[in-house]
């Protein structure tokens, strides 16, 4: 009973991680401008992370990642 129990916690757990987040297209003007207002905030942010973090930091591959202009 507890290995059927234990199996299914974790089955439950494990399928919780998989399910893909959703999210709506914008359908007004006003919301595409805001979602790519939104957007751009999230690269400047990821751009100053990456500029900011020091060389011998091991976040620092993670942080730059994708970003344009980083040195790697």
């Amino acid at each position: 009973m507890t290995r059927i129990l234990t199996i299914a916690v974790l089955a439950a757990l494990t399928g919780a991680c998989t399910i893909p987040t959703y999210e709506a297209d914008p359908v007004s003007p006003h919301q595409w401008e805001r979602r790519q207002e939104a957007i751009m905030r999230q690269q400047a942010e990821r751009e100053r992370l990456c500029r900011i973090t020091r060389e011998d930091d091991p976040r620092k591959e993670e942080l730059c990642r994708g970003v344009s202009g980083a040195s790697q």
